[in-house]
């Protein structure tokens, strides 16, 4: 039986960040660790290794309050803040990093449409989309502009009362299940980055297609397709925000994506830190347990002390976007650089001192470990972070 999380108490018409008592914070973690223990982690071997998308269990996951973690309780969304929502990531990444990161993408989605929808757009796609009834998807990166997003092509050309849009969009997590896609198309060739508007694009619109079903390295149980644009028509209410803001929106959309994918890094590692803890007072080596190796005391000390590390820097972010800081995207790209890394190299450390068995699919390490290397390139790789922390630093 799933339990309900309660939205947090304020108006509907204010994006305050709410106050939770310690109390009913460890209440809304208690029920989303249940929920990672009985719900994902029991299946995410077999999701991984059939490419099967848990449509069921994410909707029950919408019934849980999950699909609309800081949107406006008006419409569904259950109101949290930027922090809560980083612990809830972390919880849900303990029960399958795959899982927790399309619903972080899908959660991104739901609060695009809450910030800069109007009335109609919320009313039209939140409901289902808190329930997770309806999937969302965001569709910013291109076969050739990737962590140059302002270079995007797919346009957008005003027809009457309509716009076309033509073009591909490459790497969309939810490609294919989406109800609704966010999709970044340049309505001014020559503005650059201001040339660029944000629509919604409902799936069931004519011209919209879907490539094949991309092959990963991890994140199997989610899908990632091309989403094609041949000529689609939508009408002009169709554009979330207003023309030319597109970039904007898509870019203080990541800042957030980049909190809840550094703490889905953080809940995948110290998964494999959990286990790895338990398995070397199991393993026994020339007639003592590997706990008793000073080598292997020194390493899970490292990466337990990087962990910690990691997630003082994801509170630290998650805090400053909480309080719209004027360093937050500075503080998000630090801590998406710093958490994703220590996440991938902890988890790459648990497989190493599993050894032979670590490589073995029925383990799980593997797993976690090929689920979060790409953690490192998406929601723009740890690289751009490091441009984006060196401009603020130098004040470019």
């Amino acid at each position: 039986m799933v339990t309900t999380i309660a939205p947090a108490s304020h108006t509907t018409s204010a994006p305050a960040v709410p106050s939770l008592t310690e109390e009913e914070r460890a209440a809304i973690l208690d029920a989303v660790r249940d929920f990672a223990q009985h719900e994902l982690e029991p299946h995410a071997l077999e999701w991984d290794a059939t490419s099967y998308f848990p449509r069921e269990t994410l909707h029950r996951a919408g019934d849980l309050g999950l699909g609309g973690i800081y949107v406006r309780e008006d419409v569904g969304g259950t109101g949290l803040s930027r922090s809560d929502a980083a612990a809830i990531f972390e919880e849900l990444a303990q029960g399958d990093p795959a899982i927790a990161a399309y619903i972080s993408i899908h959660n991104m989605v739901a609060w695009m449409i809450d910030t800069y929808g109007d009335e109609t757009q919320r009313r039209t796609w939140l409901p289902a989309l808190t329930a997770m009834t309806g999937f969302g998807s965001y569709c910013l990166t291109e076969p050739g502009a990737g962590s140059d997003a302002a270079a995007i092509a797919t346009s957008a050309i005003r027809s009457g009362d309509e716009y076309v849009l033509t073009g591909v969009k490459q790497f969309i997590s939810g490609g294919g299940e989406a109800a609704v896609y966010i999709v970044m198309a340049r309505t001014d060739a020559d503005a650059g980055a201001r040339g660029i508007t944000a629509f919604l694009v409902p799936a069931d619109t004519a011209g919209l297609s879907f490539g094949a079903l991309e092959h990963k390295m991890g994140w199997n149980a989610q899908p990632t397709r091309q989403v094609i644009l041949d000529e689609v028509r939508v009408p002009a209410s169709s554009v979330l925000g207003e023309l030319g803001q597109g970039f904007k929106i898509a870019m203080s959309a990541l800042d957030g994506g980049r909190i809840n994918i550094a703490a889905c890094s953080l809940g995948g590692a110290q998964w494999a830190l959990d286990r790895t803890t338990a398995y070397v007072h199991e393993r026994f080596t020339f007639g003592e347990p590997l706990a008793e190796k000073q080598a292997v005391v020194f390493a899970l000390a490292d990466m337990a002390t990087e962990l910690r590390a990691a997630r003082a820097l994801v509170r630290d972010a998650a805090g400053a976007l909480d309080a719209k800081a004027p360093d937050a995207p500075m503080q998000c790209a630090m801590a998406k650089r710093f958490a994703t890394d220590a996440g991938f190299a902890v988890a790459n450390q648990a497989l190493q001192m599993h050894g032979g068995y670590g490589y073995l699919h029925d383990y799980g390490i593997e797993k976690v470990v090929r689920d979060l290397r790409v953690h490192q390139i998406l929601e723009g790789t740890n690289e751009i972070m490091r441009v984006i922390i060196g401009r603020q630093l130098l004040g470019a």
